[in-house]
């Protein structure tokens, strides 16, 4: 009858699994855990990698033009990037470097440090995504303000209203006030850049001349294209906060494959525990293996009902694993660890679960479990009914 023989498998491996409950527990329990680590281990590494990106573009641009020669204000470049939709926000801008000094005061030693400096117009707070406070500031500064770094201005300990020296990089001088302090959360931003108004530094310069225009776009993931569009016949070279940051999205994308390949094992060794069980199973039923086979049970049938055995305790990891998985990256979404923002640029640690890593994984450990179970499978298939009867 083919309905019955299309059950059969499936009557059989129930049958089966019934049998040896503590086993497949110890088994579901296994792949679930390493299933559950995996999910949790790449939704924390998606929510670091995503947090550092965002902290430091906050101080920086998603994209820098600069001119091969310092020049004045290219209108005609201006009017492209505000016709460009992809183009958000941008604003001129004059680079230096030099070193910042506070001199001493009472019950104040002198401070002292290396910092990038750039010139910018009002346009930087709509370019840069500053706190509201510390971007009204960069918006509005004055001749001779400057706006710090938070780690830089402690480094140097000028607080907001003191006055700092810069000795620029053609050893020109001047002093600046320091109108307040701005906190990105990545520490290197923090700790090198401070803005002061585009006048300023051209004045300290004595130029007129901008080094190029910082653009904030509509999708970051966009900067090279839009950087290739704007200086294709243009004398302006592109630099897309990719290629600025691309030593730090490398060491970030091989880090999780790294953590992945690790968590993988666990799947992997959890998922060969079918196949021991299997194989027990395999010695257990030989007989019941081989009366099947003398009346007419095909190796193909038999391979089907140890495969099934093998898909459900695959299954039910998989559910159980990712289930715990969710549960605890939910968790971390509500209570994210807490980090020393010196050390890893990001104060808390959040979690971004991603589908495709979600899908990526099941698929990976279903096919090793069916891997694992292929092997017990074939064995119980290769049965001969004559010399076990006998």
């Amino acid at each position: 009858m083919p309905a019955p023989d299309r059950a059969l498998p499936w009557r059989l491996a129930r049958a089966h699994l019934r049998r040896r409950r503590m086993q497949n527990t110890l088994t579901i329990l296994g792949i679930a855990v390493g299933v559950m680590a995996l999910i949790a281990a790449l939704s924390l590494t998606n929510g670091f990698t995503r947090a550092l990106v965002d902290a430091t573009l906050r101080a920086s641009p998603h994209l820098s033009v600069t001119a091969y020669t310092p020049q004045a204000r290219d209108r005609d470049l201006e009017r492209a990037m505000q016709a460009d939709p992809r183009v958000q926000a941008f604003t001129p801008f004059l680079a230096d470097k030099g070193l910042l000094t506070r001199p001493a005061s009472a019950g104040r030693g002198a401070g002292v440090d290396f910092t990038t400096l750039f010139g910018v117009t009002g346009d930087a707070r709509r370019v840069l995504q500053l706190p509201p406070e510390e971007g009204a500031a960069l918006g509005s500064l004055k001749d001779g303000e400057v706006l710090l770094g938070a780690a830089l201005a402690r480094s140097v300990g000028a607080f907001t209203g003191d006055t700092v020296r810069l000795l620029n990089s053609t050893q020109r001088r001047t002093s600046l006030r320091v109108r307040g302090v701005f906190s990105t959360g990545n520490y290197l931003i923090d700790s090198a850049y401070a803005f002061t108004n585009l006048g300023t530094l051209q004045a300290l310069q004595q130029t007129s001349s901008v080094t190029g225009y910082q653009l904030r776009l509509r999708d970051p993931d966009q900067a090279p294209a839009v950087g290739s569009d704007l200086t294709r016949t243009r004398a302006y070279s592109p630099l897309p906060w990719q290629s600025l940051y691309g030593t730090l999205l490398d060491q970030l994308a091989l880090q999780k494959k790294v953590i992945a390949f690790v968590v993988l094992l666990i799947v992997v060794v959890a998922a060969f525990g079918i196949a021991n069980v299997l194989t027990l199973a395999v010695f257990e039923k030989t007989q019941e293996i081989a009366i099947l086979r003398a009346i007419g049970a095909t190796r193909s049938l038999i391979t089907r009902v140890f495969l099934i055995e093998g898909l459900a305790l695959g299954l039910g990891g998989l559910l159980l694993g990712n289930l715990l998985g969710l549960g605890i990256s939910a968790y971390f979404t509500v209570r994210p660890f807490s980090l020393p923002g010196d050390l890893y640029f990001i104060t808390t640690l959040p979690v971004e679960v991603r589908w495709t890593d979600v899908l990526g994984v099941n698929a990976i450990g279903l096919v090793t479990t069916l891997l694992a179970a292929l092997i017990p499978a074939r064995r119980a298939a290769g049965v001969e009914p004559a010399r076990v009867i006998r």
